[in-house]
């Protein structure tokens, strides 16, 4: 099959980008909170985005170097996982070595895949990436679970003083980006990246929930996402969640979270979606207990490039 790795035009050829996600939601981990993922600043420079097309010009897959995971999202159809995988991995290569020293570059680099996706994981292992699920202390894999809609939503009291609400958009970016760089112990969170989801013609700000604290300090978030596949069903994904460690014994990433299943349950989904790492007992504990159940194991897989070629 002719194909070719397209320049890419950026911000231009997200719709295209959205939809061959939404074609091969079966298959794709990174698709209803794409437009969260689709904002961060990786993709400032173009040639962290990878595109090919076919000699009609039509868009056959992506991938993007997600420097702040250190991840590489991609999609591509699974009948094409032994064509387009390789160059896709080929690609991540030459791009993983040139944008080492830069603001983009890792020492490693992860792909998400899901674990009955055996010849994706075949080819995985063929360019140098090691399944991270049983290599000891650092073990590291991923689940994705369901919730029924239907469910209904507990009701915990909040602490006295604390509020949930909607961020207050543009005017409250500054505030919500310190929160979320202190939940998460890391700068990767930034004032461009949060503005631009806000922009985002996916983005429903009464999904956009923040707990407040005594006195106004934005103490704890959770966004929902919603998105269509192509079967016509509504599916929503929470994505991020995170509450500040000053605040933990108030449970207010609990309640963070149930705000914005009601919320969801509003828009009548079909489907409620989360990924968590399997190793992480806490949010897994919490997910569990408001009913979410898993249905797919994700695998993680990890390549070095601390040597020059990065092979």
């Amino acid at each position: 099959m002719p194909l070719h790795l397209h320049p890419s035009s950026g911000p231009a050829y997200f719709p295209a980008m959205l939809t061959l996600a939404r074609a091969c939601q079966a298959h794709t981990l990174h698709v209803i909170d794409l437009p969260y993922r689709l904002s961060s600043w990786a993709l400032d420079c173009p040639d962290n985005i990878g595109q090919w097309v076919d000699e009609m010009g039509n868009l056959l897959a992506w991938a993007v170097l997600q420097a702040p995971f250190w991840t590489v999202d991609m999609v591509l159809p699974p009948d094409l996982d032994h064509v387009l995988l390789p160059a896709i991995l080929d690609w991540v290569d030459e791009r993983a070595v040139a944008c080492r020293g830069t603001p983009f570059g890792q020492p490693s680099w992860y792909a998400n895949v899901f674990a009955d996706q055996q010849e994706r994981c075949q080819v995985l292992e063929q360019h140098g990436y090691t399944d991270q699920a049983n290599v000891g202390e650092d073990s590291w894999s991923k689940v994705w679970m369901e919730r029924d809609p239907m469910l209904p939503v507990p009701y915990y009291p909040l602490p006295k003083g604390f509020s949930l609400r909607q961020l207050a958009g543009e005017s409250e970016v500054e505030a919500y980006v310190a929160l979320h760089q202190a939940t998460f112990m890391t700068k990767n969170m930034t004032g461009e990246w949060r503005q631009r989801t806000l922009k985002q013609p996916a983005y429903l700000p009464d999904l956009d929930v923040v707990a407040v604290a005594p006195g106004g300090r934005l103490a704890a978030f959770c966004i929902g996402w919603l998105s269509q596949n192509v079967d016509g069903e509504l599916i929503a994904q929470v994505e991020p969640l995170g509450c500040h460690a000053d605040f933990r014994s108030y449970a207010l990433g609990r309640l963070a979270l149930c705000e914005v299943l009601r919320r969801l349950q509003a828009h009548n989904p079909q489907k409620i979606y989360v990924e968590t790492d399997k190793f992480r007992n806490t949010a897994f504990r919490l997910y569990e207990s408001l009913g979410f159940k898993v249905v797919r194991e994700i695998l993680v897989y990890r390549k070095d490039f601390n040597n020059r070629e990065g092979k």
